[in-house]
């Protein structure tokens, strides 16, 4: 019998909202698994039960995103921020530079990790302005014998995302899309290497998706510890060691549930309009909301902005968490407010905000 809660506006941008549907199939399955007598959690990593759902949730992104056949899908732990390091570690030659576009605080500590390690250098950046927008393409500069090039596609902490991606020639291009993959349709073979933490768009924290080209892959430094090549994943399909079982478990369940709505062309069209019923409020409202990104580069996986005085921005966030709105504070490090509108936010939780946002606008213009 499945318990009747109140569901709140999850607005959070990481761990972020699941689908609700697969939240009431896990909680049926959670104590005997597909006639198991044993929880998803209990079952061997090497038992079928749970080899089905590994290659299911495998299969399952490899249809959604059309992952050619010479790419590795791989799942890992240690989130985006152990890729930062595994990257360079693998794929940063000591006779090489690795160029990094910087568009934010995710691509910063990218950018430091690597330099443990290696050279690097910026392509571009965006910093003077605050980060507001994304390096135009022709601003891009870049080594043909680099050893790649590294973008962080969405920016989480100042709303900004790439609209098209730089075709680097034969420089590997390697993207962070921990906030937006999933949100639209991609073209795989335009990167070397896609990574992403799956707590925004893929399931709950604990799971990061690595989509490697393989002939990429072969180029990897083999002098590092075992569980840091990504050969060693590669080879025994995830399953080297005891991986995040649950996890990946709701990842395939949340992948089942993105092939059920439509695919990606649905999602990406719904992730339009709902960022638009925030924006246009932005937009309309004379100045009273300031929206942080420059229009041309805003995400649409997290809308950033202000208040016009740092009053009404307090009260505005105590209002909204008292009205049921929860993530809508902005990353500790610049404040202000954030609503991260990702594929599981109803488009009703985005209405609903946007009509507290025209009330709240009424009660204090």
């Amino acid at each position: 019998m499945k318990l009747q809660v109140n569901r709140a506006y999850n607005f959070n941008a990481g761990p972020s909202a699941l689908p609700l549907s697969v939240l009431e199939k896990a909680q049926e399955e959670l104590l005997d698994f597909r006639r198991t007598g044993m929880s998803v959690m209990e079952l061997s990593h090497r038992s079928k039960a749970y080899e089905e759902v590994h290659n299911h949730a495998i299969d399952s992104l490899r249809e959604l995103l059309s992952i050619p056949d010479d790419y590795k899908v791989l799942f890992l732990q240690g989130g985006a921020s152990l890729q930062f390091s595994m990257i360079p570690m693998n794929f940063l030659q000591a006779e090489k530079k690795a160029a990094y576009v910087m568009t934010g605080s995710w691509s910063e500590k990218a950018f430091s990790e690597a330099k443990l390690l290696g050279e690097v250098y910026y392509a571009a950046s965006t910093k003077d302005g605050n980060y507001r927008s994304i390096p135009k393409l022709k601003e891009l500069q870049y080594h043909t014998d680099d050893a790649y090039l590294h973008i962080t596609s969405n920016n989480t902490i100042y709303g900004t995302q790439w609209k098209e991606f730089p075709n680097t020639g034969g420089v590997p291009l390697i993207a962070d899309m921990s906030s937006d993959i999933l949100s639209k349709p991609i073209d795989v073979n335009n990167f070397a290497l896609i990574y992403a933490g799956a707590q925004k768009n893929l399931g709950p924290s604990g799971v990061t998706v690595v989509i490697i080209r393989k002939d990429f892959l072969e180029q990897a430094n083999t002098q590092i510890p075992t569980m840091l090549k990504y050969s060693t994943h590669a080879k025994n399909n995830s399953l080297y060691n005891t991986p995040p079982t649950f996890g990946i478990y709701m990842l395939s369940e949340v992948l089942n549930w993105a092939k059920e709505l439509g695919g990606l062309d649905v999602i990406a069209d719904l992730n339009e309009k709902k960022a638009k019923l925030i924006y246009d409020v932005i937009d309309t409202s004379n100045g009273f909301y300031l929206g942080h990104a420059e229009q041309d580069y805003r995400s649409l996986m997290n809308i950033t902005f202000n208040l016009k005085t740092p009053e009404l921005e307090k009260s505005f966030l105590e209002k909204a968490k008292q009205e049921g709105f929860i993530g809508v504070n902005g990353h500790r490090s610049i404040g202000g407010c954030r609503v991260s509108a990702y594929n599981a936010v109803p488009i009703k939780g985005c209405q609903a905000f946007r009509e507290f946002m025209i009330q709240f606008q009424k009660e204090n213009y």
